[in-house]
């Protein structure tokens, strides 16, 4: 009876133990165990490079090493290194190192061979700032439209996108930086090279991302090194394509050389001596990043890839928000007054800023406090950069575009103590920092939430109704699109390419969506591109 009872205690623990194991997957280095969330199956913190770290910091990433036995996918990978920069930003781990290069998996899969369609995601942040731990880019809601659903990191500000003479030095191509691009690239081909194992179909990867990550998402577009790499793509407010040309490879190499002086070093080898924290602390937050025609991730400017028709030739869908920048921004910090603004416009448009003030409708002190100049300050932040990617693609591709523009405001903070800051971020209500005014439409980065269905994971908010109706839209649209090259479907508001069109039909995506047409918008922005030829 005894040699029973024991034989019936290792059985249930041993069924116990079995209960208690993840899916598992192969993928090249070795196996995989994740944890299974309401039949969605989630991998975090899988290694797409070897860390960058050492002798490899300021290279171009490298492959992973295989393991041996399985290894355990349950948790975020760190956050990569940045300062704390945007109030909005809350992280799915407090871990932050230079050994940051790793991408998370949500798979509504069953079998692990259906072919499913791929999202990759890369996070806002400035190229400084944010991660794909971020609560509100998971890929929970999205799985659970039959959409794999991955979130990269990649490296940032100074260990990201650093260029330096010596650095070229080092390289075949005899260039430097971008390797925060590259990391995005290395992320891609992993996951092109593995989704098969987790139910996924390589030849059916989307990639989006909003603000810095839209940005990249238009010049990975461009880079030679993508070519093939996905097949449709998705951006949210913000593109390569805007006011500036790329830095050449030279000018990126003079500031970074100015840089690695006011860090106190006299070369590469002491830089890279450095730890992690003691770089990031003298680099500063805003000094990096900057990108550059590096001759091996880009070849040129992207405008003129873009103008040549040679960028990727695949689906589009691009959209910004209505209320992007408030006027403050572009004040930075002098009163909201007809001369100031006039002054700030001419910083960037020189002679022409009455022309400009004319277009937005701007005249009096009055015209600052309102709308108009809202429009003004968000155009002038990233409106336009938006507009003219989604243009130049429109005009020399081939694929279905789609483009919209998200309407619907955020509701009131939570927290009494709290206010709205700048773009998007929230602050101390003691803050210096200006707020943000209560908005008729939607400020940077605030539709992140509602288009990944993650509304939930935003605590600040008092969500009501309404916003998830908004956000079943936006998700629905955002799934279908991946799934088919298409955004429409059942219950959606019908949604026409831009393709071919005299004045673009654009979603208006807010509670009640509709499509319509501004001609006076885009002639605005016409204007706007001939001031800045490419």
């Amino acid at each position: 009876m005894k040699k029973l009872f024991i034989s019936w205690a290792v059985l249930l623990i041993a069924g116990m133990a079995n209960a208690q194991n993840g899916p598992q997957v192969r993928v090249a280095e070795g196996e995989l165990e994740g944890v299974n969330e309401s039949g969605v199956k989630v991998f975090k913190g899988v290694p797409f490079a070897a860390p960058p770290v050492g002798d490899l910091r300021w290279k171009a990433p490298q492959p992973v090493k295989p393991w041996e036995g399985v290894r355990t996918a349950f948790e975020y990978g760190p956050n990569p290194m940045q300062e704390n920069v945007f109030g909005d930003m809350n992280f799915g781990t407090k871990k932050m190192s230079e050994d940051c290069l790793y991408l998370n998996i949500w798979t509504p899969s069953k079998t692990m061979k259906e072919g499913l369609p791929v999202l990759i995601y890369f996070n806002g942040g400035g190229l400084y700032a944010g991660s794909g731990s971020e609560p509100r880019y998971a890929g929970l809601s999205m799985a659970r439209k039959g959409v794999i659903s991955i979130t990269a990191n990649y490296r940032e500000g100074i260990f990201g996108f650093y260029t330096n003479s010596a650095l070229s030095k080092e390289t075949a191509y005899k260039g430097s930086g971008n390797y925060g691009f590259m990391d995005q690239v290395a992320a891609i081909t992993w996951v092109k090279n593995n989704i098969k194992a987790f139910g996924g179909d390589p030849s059916r990867i989307t990639i989006v991302g909003e603000s810095a990550g839209s940005m990249s998402v238009s010049v990975l577009m461009a880079s030679p090194l993508c070519k093939g790499l996905f097949a449709q793509a998705m951006g949210s407010s913000g593109s390569v394509l805007g006011y500036k040309r790329v830095a050449t490879l030279k000018e990126a190499e003079k500031t970074g050389d100015e840089n690695m002086k006011a860090m106190g070093c006299k070369n590469l080898k002491e830089l890279r001596a450095l730890s992690a924290e003691e770089l990031l602390k003298r680099a500063g937050v805003k000094s990096v990043p900057q990108y550059n025609i590096d001759g091996y991730f880009l070849t040129e400017q992207p405008m003129t890839t873009y103008a040549k028709g040679e960028q990727m030739q695949i689906p589009l869908l691009v959209g910004g928000n209505s209320n992007e920048m408030v006027t403050a921004f572009i004040l930075h910090g002098k009163p909201a007054t007809l001369e100031n603004v006039k002054a700030a416009v001419a910083d960037l448009f020189g002679s022409h800023a009455d022309q400009v003030l004319d277009l937005y409708g701007i005249h009096t002190d009055a015209d600052v406090q309102g709308e108009r100049a809202i429009l003004l300050a968000s155009d002038m932040f990233i409106g336009f950069s938006t507009w003219r990617w989604w243009k130049m693609h429109n005009q020399t591709g081939h694929q279905p575009v789609y483009r919209y523009n998200y309407c619907h405001p955020r509701p009131d903070l939570m927290l009494k103590d709290k206010v709205a800051g700048l773009a998007g971020g929230v602050q101390d209500k003691k803050s210096d920092a200006p707020a943000t005014p209560k908005l008729k439409g939607a400020i940077h980065s605030a539709d992140i939430e509602y288009a990944m269905g993650n509304l939930p994971t935003n605590r600040l908010y008092d969500w009501q109704p309404e916003d998830y109706t908004v956000s079943d839209q936006f998700i629905n649209y955002y799934a279908n699109f991946v799934k088919t090259g298409n955004p429409n479907g059942l219950g959606l508001v019908e949604w026409g390419t831009t393709n071919g069109k005299a004045w673009a039909p654009v979603l208006q995506l807010d509670t009640q969506s509709t499509v319509k047409t501004d001609p006076q918008l885009e002639q605005r922005y016409q204007f706007i591109e001939s001031l800045f030829p490419y």
